[in-house]
């Protein structure tokens, strides 16, 4: 479930084009996320989901510190105690509620947005938990992703930003040396 916290904070991510994608733009691309990573039963307010990204993305920016937050993150990050306040609300919209149908059994339903307390829970556990301390800002060019770092080799988010680093490392002696 962790792993759900991330997935939600790469939803902003490099284009490809020097420019940021946002998966959750659109009503269309919202709906296809949540499908692809919580389920086709879920649903949820994409505005609500938007905003609790944001608090998870400053939230991550204050865990890297003292290292910089992403790129894309830079100029929009919310005060960590705001964020924080975010994240708990948005977690806590689970109340439970006994249904009890004449002739039938009792049984427990929750009253919630579903969605939006998934997503804030799995942050609330990456973010108490051990992986948090490996969780990084890739410092490629270009890209505004977090990751967590799998090995102590490992400098990037995947090996395209790795390849882009490499590239930009390579050009700027080139450029030096004229």
């Amino acid at each position: 479930m962790a792993s759900l916290a991330l997935q939600l904070a790469s939803t902003i991510r490099h284009d490809g084009h020097g420019g940021v994608a946002d998966d959750l733009d659109t009503e269309e691309g919202f709906r296809e996320w949540v499908r692809e990573h919580v389920g086709s039963n879920v649903d949820g307010d994409r505005e609500q989901v938007v905003a609790l990204r944001r608090a998870v993305r400053s939230l991550f920016a204050h865990a890297v510190k003292p290292g910089e937050p992403s790129k894309a993150d830079a100029n929009k990050l919310l005060d960590p105690q705001v964020a924080l306040a975010q994240l708990n609300a948005a977690a806590g919209t689970v109340r439970p509620r006994l249904e009890w149908p004449q002739g039938g059994e009792p049984v427990m339903r929750y009253d919630d947005n579903g969605l939006l307390s998934t997503l804030a829970r799995a942050a609330i556990e990456f973010l108490a938990g051990d992986e948090r301390a490996r969780l990084r800002a890739c410092p490629a060019p270009r890209c505004v992703r977090y990751f967590v770092k799998d090995h102590p080799q490992q400098e990037w988010c995947k090996p395209s930003c790795g390849n882009r680093a490499r590239v930009a490392r390579y050009y700027k002696r080139k450029i030096e040396s004229v």
